[in-house]
C-alpha cells in the first residue's frame, strides 16, 4: 500500500488492490484532486480515517448516448413540476449531499475537509453542480468534477421522488450536446444502472480518459 507524502503524485492505477484502493494519505489540495481525477482516481473515506484513494475495477460509467429514460420518467419530465438550474448553488448542493439521510448508510463520507476542498474546486471552475427545484425549494441535485470531455459524478441527493434522476438526466443530456465521452459514476449503483449506466473495465476507462478524441 502506497502512503502519500507532500509530493503531488499517484502510483499507476494498475497497482490498486482488489478493493480498488491505490494509496492512502496526502491531502485534498486542488492540485492533488485534479491530478487524481485526471488519473482515474478519487478519494473516498470516513471521518477520522486517513484519505483513501480509489481506482476501482470495474468502473461504473454512463455513455451519454446510452441514457435510458423510462416511460414513467418521460411522464415526470413532461409535467414540468421541476425547475432545473446549473452550477448556481454548488455549496447548497454539497451541503445537502452531506446531510441527507440515506437508508442503510450510518453516516456521510463527505467530511468537512472534503466539503471545503470541493467548494474550493468549484470556485476555480472545476467542480460543478445541477440543482433541482420544486415550489422554489431545492429538492434534489448532484455535483462532480468537470474534466472537459468527462464529467466525474461525486454525489447526489433527493428530497422528493425522482429529483436526483431529473438532475442526472439533465446533466447527461447537457453534456451529450457538448460531445462529452462519458459520465463517471465510480462504482455500481442500481439507481444509475436503471438510467443506462454500466460497468466497464478500469483499462477501458483509463483509455477513454486519456483519449484526445
Amino acid at each position: 500500500m502506497v502512503i502519500l507524502g507532500e509530493e503531488i503524485l499517484f502510483p499507476n492505477v494498475e497497482t490498486a488492490n482488489a478493493d480498488g484502493i491505490i494509496a492512502i494519505g496526502g491531502d485534498l489540495s486542488s492540485e492533488r484532486l485534479l491530478l487524481a481525477y485526471k488519473s482515474g482516481i478519487f478519494p473516498w473515506y470516513n471521518e477520522g480515517e486517513p484519505i483513501i484513494w480509489y481506482s476501482p475495477d470495474p468502473r461504473m460509467v454512463l455513455f451519454p448516448n446510452r441514457l435510458k429514460i423510462s416511460k414513467s420518467m418521460r411522464s415526470v419530465l413532461r409535467k414540468e413540476n421541476f425547475k432545473i438550474t446549473f452550477n448556481q448553488y454548488f455549496e447548497e448542493v454539497i451541503s445537502n449531499c452531506k446531510t441527507i439521510y440515506r437508508k442503510d448508510q450510518p453516516g456521510t463520507w463527505i467530511t468537512d475537509e472534503m466539503q471545503k476542498a470541493y467548494i474550493k474546486l468549484h470556485k476555480t471552475g472545476i467542480a460543478k453542480s445541477v440543482e433541482v427545484w420544486q415550489n422554489d425549494e431545492l429538492v434534489g441535485g448532484l455535483y462532480g468534477i468537470d474534466l472537459g470531455t468527462i464529467f466525474c459524478g461525486e454525489s447526489m441527493f433527493s428530497k422528493v421522488s425522482n429529483a436526483s434522476k431529473v438532475a442526472f438526466i439533465y446533466l447527461t443530456q447537457k453534456h451529450k450536446n457538448k460531445n462529452y465521452k462519458l459520465i463517471d459514476c465510480q462504482v455500481y449503483n442500481e439507481h444509475l444502472a436503471s438510467l443506462g449506466a454500466e460497468e466497464i473495465s478500469r483499462k477501458e476507462f483509463i483509455k477513454t480518459l486519456n483519449s484526445k478524441i
